[in-house]
């Protein structure tokens, strides 16, 4: 493997597609998800055999600059679904950070952390 690229976050994304879609056509038994979940595992093996470094560096770069917002939109709402049961969220008027306050407080002011806007909400 000296020379050669190896795995990377795209390489990680592309074989999960690759199973995914591997399992729907199994389970659907659509033969072409089957046929299709090839294409995904033949690129992720090509891109962890390459030798052009700095092409798959920049593949990987523009898919994080894809990724990485939209899983941190996803482990936000999650962990919200979670934690929803002890905690209620917020937005401030002013600055629209997001505010986690203890449920079953009652109406109270809440004061952002980050701007000082004071505002009243029910817990």
């Amino acid at each position: 493997m000296i020379g050669r690229y190896g795995p990377d976050q795209l390489g990680l994304a592309l074989l999960a597609a690759s199973v995914v879609l591997g399992l729907a056509g199994s389970l659907t038994r659509l033969h072409i998800l089957g046929l299709i979940s090839y294409l995904p595992l033949a690129f992720a093996l090509f891109r962890l055999l390459s030798r052009n470094m700095p092409r798959r560096r920049a593949e990987n770069d523009r898919f994080l600059r894809f990724w990485w917002p939209l899983k941190t939109k996803l482990s936000g709402k999650l962990r919200e679904l979670r934690e929803g049961k002890h905690y209620r969220y917020f937005k401030c008027p002013g600055c629209g950070s997001k505010l986690r306050l203890p449920r079953g407080k009652g109406k109270i002011q809440i004061t952002c952390p980050k701007c000082g806007e004071r505002f009243i909400k029910k817990t």
